[in-house]
């Protein structure tokens, strides 16, 4: 029996609709042919006759460009044209983009990836835990499955899976269906981490669900509350194995939509909320240390511009030391601390160049510690010491810190621009909260503050409730 042919492609994009911001084909990192590589998450040469054709991929941002998505589709739908017959196509999607005139960008491509192939290759694609799937995408592939962790750490085995899937049906000559239900509930990230209830136990029963005859997948998409779209929003789907199927596997979906909905008032952050002067005053009265706050505002992962100073302004009106904030970007500040090297001085106007709407540049007179040109720069005002990025940029993980040549375990009180939090921030944090900042990626509008306290909880409802 030969090989099946199947082509890698994709558009990846987490679109923040309420960014001022857009994201253009330059902030597209952009691989075609053998570019993409051998991925050890795919079954080998051996099984497969792997037609790499173009996968392209973004930072979380504003909305994309209507030219940059339109060329990149063009290029990626005539390399699939060109590797023509196939069997089938396997996508690397995110499912949160927004397309500048187009809107949901994943429908879009779905449709014009099947026109290209035609009705009888199977379309396989793997998403991000927080897609906002439409149910004409879900109708469009023959198999779409989500990651399973918040944090992310399973996008290689999410693509091995759907590789799998996709060879497996068309080894036993399947026709997958997706069965989808949408529910009417929107949920930040912050409110659906995975090893914290409900979603921990939520996200259990999918191996559940895949137990059941007949059923090949089961997701659950938390969606993307930040993107602006008909389709955003929580939804469950299951994929049958087949045509005759279909109806147990849409059965199965509704009756764990519904279980989802009775559960929805527990959802919430996975550690204390509050406006910004309760949280720091806990931070400050805390005897662990260190104290991790996530500025969640102004969060890059989520498409946050990464250059607002509130939280910044606020340790120093408060005159705290031995603070660290993780990390500003500003690539206009970073050159100018280049120019004045490390042990000297400098002048900026820090930050708010990204962000207008939710803040102004910070005048700061810093002493320059360490710089790395083109990167980042270490620098100390008062109290504070402050890594600025030349990049929108989440510093979530240990190689960020060991590049700025610091530890953060050694502070009273560190700041990152994220909601939730990485293994290894909530690995060296001896307490962890979050802070109810301005940004393209607030979380006010999910949240039910206490006038009394500062202290927040989810909102009735979910996002906007």
């Amino acid at each position: 029996m030969p090989k099946p042919r199947i082509a890698i492609a994709g558009i990846g994009h987490e679109s923040n609709t309420y960014s001022t911001r857009m994201t253009g084909r330059a902030d597209f990192r952009i691989l075609r042919g053998p570019e993409i590589g051998d991925d050890a998450s795919l079954p080998a040469a051996a099984e497969v006759d792997w037609a790499p054709a173009l996968v392209a991929y973004a930072a979380p941002n504003g909305i994309v460009a209507r030219d940059a998505y339109e060329a990149l589709k063009a290029e990626l739908l005539e390399r699939l044209s060109a590797a023509t017959p196939l069997d089938g196509v396997l996508l690397r999607l995110h499912g949160a983009m927004e397309v500048e005139g187009i809107g949901d960008g994943e429908t879009d491509l779905l449709m014009g990836v099947r026109d290209a192939v035609g009705p009888d290759a199977l379309v396989s694609g793997r998403l991000d835990l927080h897609a906002n799937l439409s149910p004409l995408a879900a109708a469009t592939a023959d198999v779409l499955t989500a990651h399973r962790t918040a944090p992310h750490v399973d996008a290689r085995e999410t693509l091995g899976r759907a590789a799998r899937h996709l060879i497996r049906a068309l080894a036993d000559r399947l026709r997958p269906r997706n069965c989808l239900v949408k529910l009417p509930l929107r949920l930040p990230g912050e409110f659906a981490v995975t090893d914290h209830e409900p979603a921990r136990s939520l996200y259990a029963r999918l191996v559940e669900l895949e137990c059941h005859p007949g059923i090949l997948d089961a997701s659950l998409a938390i969606g993307c509350a930040w993107t602006d779209s008909a389709h955003a929003g929580v939804g469950t789907w299951l994929v049958a194995e087949s045509e005759p199927h279909q109806a147990r596997a849409l059965a199965l979906a509704q009756e764990f939509a519904e279980t989802i909905w009775r559960r929805r008032g527990e959802f919430g952050p996975d550690v204390p909320t509050g406006e910004l002067p309760v949280v720091l005053e806990r931070a400050l009265a805390s005897a662990q240390r260190p104290v991790v706050i996530a500025d969640s505002g102004d969060n890059p992962g989520a498409g946050g511009a990464g250059d607002t100073t509130v939280v910044l302004e606020a340790l120093l009106a408060a005159g705290v030391t031995g603070a660290l904030v993780a990390g500003i970007a500003d690539a206009e500040a970073v050159g100018a601390c280049c120019r004045a090297g490390e042990g000297e001085s400098a002048t900026l106007a820090l930050g708010g160049k990204l962000d207008r709407t939710s803040g102004r540049p910070l005048e700061l007179r810093v002493e320059v510690e360490r710089v790395v040109p083109g990167v980042l720069a270490v620098v100390r005002a008062e109290g504070v010491r402050l890594i600025i990025t030349s990049s929108r940029s989440q510093l979530s993980e240990e190689s960020h810190y060991l590049e700025a040549g610091l530890d953060p375990s050694a502070y009273r009180i560190v700041v990152v621009k994220c909601g939730y939090m990485s293994s290894y921030l909530k690995g060296i944090a001896g307490e962890r909260l979050m802070a109810l900042t301005p940004g393209f990626t607030t979380l006010r509008p999910a949240c039910v503050v206490d006038r009394a306290t500062g202290w927040a909880t989810p909102a009735p409802g979910g996002w906007g409730g």
